[in-house]
């Protein structure tokens, strides 16, 4: 297996670049992605809204957005073999601070919402719609949060 992961944390938050990485390398082999280039980018919120407001047309902070490259999911997951050249898979975007007031508001450590946020945006490019499909989405993704380890998403920056 070979994921290229391009992780950077443009905030002042300590977000654990390594920890993310295996978390999101996780993820993507439990959605058997054998090979695959994606990046994951944690920023503040005026970023947040300001790429929401281009892409989406929002113009408010939201917690994630993934940005998917390619339209077949069916070509995404289940990865091709050892010759198969990596797969542009696409970016997540998180913002830090409102996964922060997120977690705050329901009692739970940042790391775990911050662990919400990166599966979440993970399914969401690999194919993953929870618009025409919300059940089977969440259904994965509380599954992935039970089997992958996240408690170490925030701690010592890189």
């Amino acid at each position: 297996m070979s994921h290229a992961l391009d992780v950077r944390n443009d905030t002042r938050f300590a977000v654990d670049g390594d920890a993310v990485e295996a978390f999101v390398r996780a993820v993507l082999k439990a959605e058997s992605v054998r090979d695959g280039e994606l990046g994951v980018r944690f920023v503040g919120e005026r970023r947040m809204r300001a790429m929401n407001r281009e892409f989406r047309g929002e113009d408010a902070v939201t917690d994630v957005l993934a940005f998917p490259l390619e339209d077949d999911a069916d070509r995404v997951r289940g990865g091709g073999g050892a010759a198969a050249p990596p797969r542009m898979l696409g970016d997540v975007v998180v913002c830090v601070r409102r996964a922060e007031r997120q977690a705050r508001g329901a009692g739970l450590p940042l790391a775990v919402e911050l662990a919400v946020l990166l599966a979440h945006g993970v399914l969401h490019v690999l194919g993953y719609d929870h618009e025409t499909d919300a059940r089977a989405m969440a259904k994965r993704q509380a599954e992935i949060l039970d089997d992958v380890s996240w408690e170490g998403l925030v701690g010592a920056s890189r």
